[in-house]
Parts: structure tokens; sequence; C-alpha cells
């Protein structure tokens, strides 16, 4: 069955040749409205018909649009081989491809007079092409009820017209009878009743009236209120596994902060650390005087005690462990002064009485000739 289906030219310009280069959007996917007789169906008065995604962008309708010619109206036969020299303006450039719901279409024009007549304002475009009817009724995803679905759709020309019955609207129709089945138009001049074009929606539980086209808009905003949902739902998600992340990343860091506390030196082995290293200076310090060691670490200590005792050949290559063992050795036999034992082997001294009372004397008469100044003293 043959079918036209309108769209806007748009996006024009010309080339250093004088051709125009334009671009078209045309057989979306969806439901559209037709009168029964157009179909074939003269018992129905409206038949919804449903063209679905896989046919729309089906590579074999895609490719029928590849080089298809344009022509100013819609001719009343098919165009061909036999008749294209006479009806042909312009061809679809290159190949078609999917723009949303869409198919898009870039075309050239290279006749003046059709050029001369889209840049005075006949820009509306009107696709025929031919496709297969299934009889076959059915319901969509979004929940559309219709009666028949387009199938192989292959597009056989464009044409360009004054105003398709859509008016500027992506959608089947125009003026054109004599090429085939045009959809049931929005406008006052309509043959079928608004109660007959219109569908029943349920909305959020509400029975709600609308056009095929408003039904797709309401299916649309519930299909974005359930995206937003979804994405609400999925930020929230990944909100609590950040959440948990921290979490454990908190967790790990109490646990290593514990393990840091519980390693720590106690105030006894601090106490044992303190005095270790006073009993190895004092010892140090017993072997060889001359040793420094403010700021030495143990094992260097040891080992500078070594090499003062036992020389330089002993140390040379020596591991930590060889150092320990002969400090050992020699520290056995060394005997450590007593701090207190120094300061009393000679007995505690005891101050000359008579010294301090001759100190006391003195700071008496100071005392008391000290208003007198230095002068007056002198003078006496």
């Amino acid at each position: 069955m043959n079918f036209t289906d309108a769209v806007t030219v748009a996006g024009t310009r010309r080339t250093a040749d004088g051709y125009l280069i334009a671009e078209a959007r045309a057989v979306r996917t969806g439901i559209q409205l037709y009168l029964g007789d157009e179909v074939g169906k003269p018992e129905m008065k409206v038949v919804r018909v449903y063209r679905p995604a896989e046919e729309v962008f089906a590579d074999a309708s895609l490719q029928s649009f590849t080089h298809a010619p344009v022509t100013v109206n819609h001719p009343k036969e098919a165009v061909s081989a036999t008749n294209w020299k006479d009806l042909a303006v312009g061809e679809v450039s290159t190949v078609a491809k999917k723009d949303g719901e869409w198919v898009w279409l870039p075309l050239i024009l290279k006749d003046a007079a059709a050029i001369k007549d889209v840049e005075g304002g006949k820009r509306e475009l009107s696709a025929g092409y031919e496709c297969i009817l299934d009889w076959a009724a059915g319901t969509t995803e979004d929940g559309q009820a219709f009666d028949a679905v387009q199938r192989d759709i292959k597009i056989n020309h464009l044409a360009i017209v004054d105003a398709a019955r859509a008016g500027s609207q992506a959608r089947i129709g125009d003026s054109a009878i004599t090429w085939g089945a045009a959809p049931i138009s929005t406008t006052d001049k309509e043959t079928v009743t608004m109660t007959d074009a219109l569908r029943t929606v349920v909305v959020d539980g509400l029975s709600v009236q609308t056009t095929d086209q408003g039904a797709q808009a309401i299916a649309k905003l519930l299909k974005d209120l359930e995206s937003s949902a979804a994405k609400i739902v999925s930020s929230d998600a990944a909100h609590a596994t950040a959440i948990a992340a921290k979490d454990e990343e908190i967790g790990t860091l109490k646990a290593e902060n514990q393990k840091l506390k519980d390693a720590a030196p106690k105030p006894a082995d601090l106490d044992k650390l303190v005095a270790d290293r006073a009993a190895l200076v004092t010892t140090i310090k017993a072997i060889d005087s001359k040793i420094e060691v403010s700021g030495v670490s143990d094992g260097d200590l040891r080992r500078a005690a070594v090499k003062a005792k036992l020389g330089d050949e002993m140390v040379k290559d020596a591991s930590d462990a060889e150092i320990t063992g002969m400090f050992k050795a020699i520290a056995k036999d060394v005997k450590t002064a007593d701090p207190f034992a120094t300061v009393v082997k000679d007995g505690l001294k005891q101050a000359d009485p008579s010294n301090s009372n001759a100190a006391h004397t003195s700071m008496v008469n100071d005392m008391s000739t000290a208003w007198m100044g230095n002068q007056s003293k002198g003078a006496a």
C-alpha cells in the first residue's frame, strides 16, 4: 500500500554551483490514525496504524532513502527509471540515519525552479513510500492500542508540497490523494469527529481522554518521570555505598590507631629503657671516658667501646651480633663507679667555723654603716 509522510525542509544552504542543500526528518515511529476507507477497511471509521522502531530503522528501510528522488508535489504514479528525468528535481544525497524517533534525511535540490519555490516558502516535504499493512491488533509497550502494523517500509520519493495535511509537523500526510493514504489531520475540516479520534489514557489512576499525540506526550512524560525516579533511587544507592565505604575506612583507621596504642611502650617499659641506657652509658664511660655518648645509638656505642678496647681489626666487618658478644666479654670485667661513693669516698668535709663567724661579723658591719655611703666610710 502507498503512503505519504510530511516533514518540513530545514537547514538550507546554497553550493557554489547554485544547488540547494537541505535537511529533513521523516517517517517517525509511533501510532498514526487513518480513515478506514483509505486503508482498505471501509467498515472501520478510524484505523490506528503502528510503526515500530524495528521497522522504521530497519537497514533495508533506511537504505531505500539513499538517492531517492525529490519531486515537486506528489506524482500520480511511482517514480521509476522511465519517468525520473521528467519528475525529479533533486535527491536524498547520502544515507539516511536514525535521529531519535525520526529518520534524518540530507537532501540536495538541483532544479532552479524548485529551489526558487523552496526559498519562496514552499518548504513542506512529504515522503511517498510503500509498505505492507499487517492487520494484527495489539498494544504498544507504553499501552497504546493499534489495529495494524506497517512493515517493509520502502521509500519511493520525497515531494515538495505547499502545505501537508499535518501542517509543518513531521508526520504522515498531505493533500495528495492520488499517491496513497494519509493520516487524519487535526484541523476543523476533519471528517472524523473528535470523539472518534480520542483515546483514554490512565494517569495515576485517573482516566483521561486525549488525542493520539497527547497520549504519546503523556506516555513520554510518565516514562521520563519513571526514569527520574530510577535515577534518584540509583543516586541514593550510590550515596549509601559511599557512606558504607567511608564507615569501613573509619573502622580501619580506628583499628590501626588501637594497634599503635597497644604497641606504644608502657611507663614500666620506658623506665627499663632509661635504666638500661644509663647502665650502658656508665659501662661505656668506664671502658673509655673519651667515647661520645650523646645522640649515639646503643649499637654504635658498643661498637665504639669494642674498638677502643680491642682495636680496629676486631670491629672491621663484624656484625651487630658479633659486636654485642664482644662487648659483653669486655664489659663483665669493667668496674663502674658509684656516683654517690665518689662523692663520699673522701668523707664529708665541715666548713671552718671561724671562717663562718668572720663572714657573719663582716655582713653585720656593712649593714650598720650602709646609711653613711662610701665617702663617709672613707672619711672615718
